[in-house]
C-alpha cells in the first residue's frame, strides 16, 4: 500500500523502516478485537505502511504555506483508495470525504512544520535543513491519513466523514482560515482533533469540557522620544523608563481588569531601546504575546489594551503607536462533543485510555473550526512511559510510534460514534 515513489528520497521507501535503531509497533499494541472487524483488519495489515508513511513526512518536512509536496503525497495516497481528494485553491492542503449520506461529521489534521533545526539524531531525522516536525505535525497527518484509508475499507459507513488535511497551522491567524473559506465545514455537524501530547503516556488521551487552548495575540509597542542626555532627563522624555513603565505596568493593570479565572496572561518576549549608556534613546520597541482561555475576555481585549497603555504612557510624554495582532480564538469543546470523543476513546482503547487534561496557554486554530460548528480537541499521549519527556517545539522531540496506531484508532471510532449519536 505504500506510496510514496514521487517524493521518495533516494533509495527505497523501504529503508525508513528497516534502516533504524527503533522499533516497529506490532499488532499487540493496536488494540486488536475491539472492532469493527474490517478496522481490525485493515490495522493488523498495515503496520508497516503507516510507519512508512510517519518517517516519510518526518523527513520531509515542509513549511507554512508550503507543504505542496505533503500535498501532493496525501492526494496520491487518497486517490490510491479510490478516494477524491480535492486540494485547496491554495495547493496546500486538502478535503476528502469518505462514505455516504446526509450526515457529515469531519476529522482534522494539520500538515506543516516548524522552522527548527532537529537534534533527534533519528536514522529518519529531517532532510530539510533548518525545518522540523518537532511539532508532531507528522503524526497528526499520518493519523488522519490512515483514518482515511482505513474507513474506505469499511464495507459500509453510516454517514460521511470529512477528512481536512490542513496547512499553516504555525502561523497566525492560522490555514483553518482557509480550509473554512474553502468550503471544508459545509454540512458539517461536529468536528474532531487530536494533538501529540508529551507529557501523556502512549495508549492514553486526553479530553476536557470548555477551554482546552487559548487565545494567543501579539503586541507590539513602539515608543518614540526627542532623546537627549541621561544627565538631563527633565528635558526630554525618557524613553527606558516609559518601556519599564508599561513592561511592568500593562500586565499589572489586566491582572485588575480581567476575571483571573479567564486565565488571561501578558508576557514580553522582547525588548529594544538605545546603545550608549548615557543618551537617552529616541526610539524603543516591546513586543510580546496576550493569551486568555476566555472567549468573551478575548473578545474585549484589543479595546482595554488600548486604553491602559494610553493611560500609562500619556503622562511620560512619549509618543506611542500601538499594534494588537489578534491571533486564534481559544480551543472551546463543546459538553456533547467531548462526551462523544469519550466515548470513541472508550471504544478504541478501553476505558483505562480516559484522562483529562489541564487547559492550556498555548494557541491552536483548531479554534477556528470551533467558531462555526461543535466539535471537541483532545490530547494524544506519545510518550513512551519513562525516559525524559522530550516537549513540543524542540530539536529534540520525540515520539513513540505506538501513538500513531491509537490516534488511528481513536479518530475512526470517534467518527463512527458521532454518525451514531
Amino acid at each position: 500500500m505504500t506510496v510514496l515513489d514521487s517524493h521518495a528520497p533516494e533509495g527505497d521507501p523501504e529503508v525508513l523502516i528497516t534502516d533504524t535503531a527503533v522499533s516497529m509497533p506490532t499488532v499487540e499494541d493496536i488494540g486488536a478485537g475491539r472492532g469493527p472487524s474490517w478496522l481490525d483488519g485493515w490495522l493488523s495489515g498495515s503496520i508497516a505502511d503507516i510507519v512508512a508513511w510517519y518517517r516519510h513526512i518526518h523527513a520531509h518536512p515542509e513549511l507554512s504555506r508550503q507543504e505542496f509536496q505533503t500535498t501532493q503525497l496525501l492526494a496520491t495516497m487518497l486517490a490510491s483508495a479510490g478516494l477524491q481528494p480535492i486540494i485547496s485553491p491554495t495547493g496546500t492542503g486538502l478535503i476528502c470525504e469518505v462514505g455516504s449520506g446526509d450526515r457529515c461529521v469531519a476529522l482534522r489534521a494539520d500538515i506543516d512544520a516548524l522552522p527548527l533545526q532537529e537534534a533527534t539524531g533519528l536514522p529518519f531525522a529531517s532532510r530539510v535543513d533548518g525545518v522540523a516536525h518537532s511539532c508532531g505535525h507528522d503524526a497528526h497527518t499520518t493519523i488522519l491519513l490512515a483514518a482515511a484509508l482505513a474507513l474506505a475499507s469499511a464495507p459500509e459507513l453510516p454517514g460521511r466523514v470529512r477528512l481536512i488535511f490542513q496547512p499553516a497551522e504555525e502561523v497566525m491567524p492560522g490555514g483553518a482560515l482557509d480550509m473554512i473559506e474553502a468550503g471544508a465545514l459545509q454540512g458539517v455537524e461536529r468536528i474532531f482533533g487530536l494533538h501529540c501530547d508529551p507529557r501523556v503516556e502512549v495508549g492514553r488521551v486526553g479530553t476536557r469540557v470548555g477551554a482546552i487552548t487559548s487565545a494567543a495575540d501579539l503586541i507590539e509597542l513602539r515608543l518614540t522620544s526627542p532623546g537627549g542626555h541621561t544627565s538631563r532627563p527633565h528635558l526630554t522624555a525618557d524613553l527606558v523608563h516609559a518601556l519599564g513603565t508599561v513592561i511592568t505596568g500593562l500586565p499589572a493593570l489586566l491582572s485588575r481588569r480581567v476575571d483571573p479565572r479567564s486565565g488571561t496572561v501578558l508576557v514580553w518576549g522582547a525588548v529594544h531601546a538605545g546603545e550608549a549608556p548615557n543618551a537617552v534613546p529616541e526610539q524603543g520597541l516591546l513586543r510580546g504575546t496576550l493569551r486568555t482561555g476566555d472567549h468573551e475576555v478575548w473578545e474585549d481585549l484589543e479595546p482595554l489594551v488600548a486604553g491602559l497603555v494610553q493611560s500609562l504612557v500619556t503622562p511620560l510624554g512619549v509618543g506611542y503607536e500601538l499594534h494588537h495582532r489578534r491571533g486564534v480564538p481559544p480551543v472551546v469543546n463543546d459538553g456533547e462533543s467531548t462526551a462523544i470523543l469519550r466515548a470513541g476513546i472508550e471504544s478504541a482503547l478501553g476505558a483505562d485510555a480516559l484522562a483529562g487534561t489541564k487547559q492550556s496557554s498555548g494557541g491552536e486554530d483548531f479554534g477556528w473550526y470551533l467558531e462555526h460548528v461543535p466539535g471537541s480537541f483532545a490530547r494524544l499521549g506519545v510518550w513512551p512511559g519513562d525516559g525524559v519527556m522530550r516537549d513540543l517545539h524542540q530539536p529534540t522531540f520525540q515520539l513513540d510510534e505506538r501513538a500513531l496506531l491509537t490516534g488511528v484508532r481513536v479518530m475512526v471510532h470517534t467518527a463512527l460514534t458521532a454518525l451514531a449519536a
